[in-house]
């Protein structure tokens, strides 16, 4: 493969011995409150663009948590009240480390964005209407959809794994879209629907040991 002359590429200097290290090391309120504290200082457009970088600083690169219950644990955070990112960072940060974790980890998420808004607060105000301010801002929201559609598409190869899966998503999409259906109940009616098509054996659900079994052969 060229290389472009001038652009190092690059090498990453860790043996797999050092790597597979750094992904056993366990998830401890701290190092939950400086990962948390990283995601919401770099991400813009609201928890949904979240979303994505969650799933790198968690799933991915740790291995901390499965995809699976990632997804899980968006599905609970978008049918609870409050904040989906502040909701995630709670429900990841007590599975991952308790009580403390879960503490942690909503500071970590918030305290970024409550300084920067009061920063940004008392300045915005004053050049709100300033033409490079707003021309800033029409240049950061299609980032921001960009980021939300990479959310969709990570979580989608998660959870759309069959036929029953691809109908209730689309189903689920019309409800939204062309209804106006309230988001908590399409939750509840996509739930019950998962657990009367798994009484009737119209999709399998595997359970937490067949679960982790697939999750080491995807690996």
């Amino acid at each position: 493969m060229a290389v472009e002359k001038g652009v190092k590429p690059t090498v990453n200097h860790q043996t797999p011995a050092e790597q597979d290290k750094e992904r056993m090391l366990p998830p401890t309120p701290l190092r939950l409150f400086w990962t948390f504290l990283a995601i919401g200082a770099f991400t813009f457009g609201g928890g949904y663009a979240m979303i994505p970088l969650i799933k790198k600083s968690i799933v991915e690169r740790p291995r901390w948590m499965e995809d699976e219950e990632f997804v899980d644990a968006i599905a609970i955070a978008q049918s609870s009240p409050g904040p989906i990112a502040v909701n995630i960072a709670t429900l990841t940060g007590y599975k991952l480390s308790g009580l403390g974790g879960a503490l942690f980890s909503v500071v970590g998420a918030t305290l970024p964005s409550f300084i920067i808004i009061l920063v940004v607060a008392s300045i915005f105000l004053g050049v709100q209407h300033n033409s490079y301010v707003r021309a800033a801002m029409a240049g950061m929201r299609p980032a921001v959809i960009a980021l939300m559609a990479q959310a969709v598409l990570d979580v989608g190869k998660t959870a759309v794994k069959s036929r029953f899966s691809i109908v209730l998503g689309l189903l689920a999409l019309v409800a939204l879209t062309v209804f106006n259906v309230h988001p908590v109940l399409v939750i509840v009616a996509a739930a019950a629907a998962g657990v009367a098509a798994s009484r009737l054996g119209l999709a399998q659900v595997p359970n937490g040991a067949e679960q982790k079994e697939q999750n080491k052969e995807t690996r």
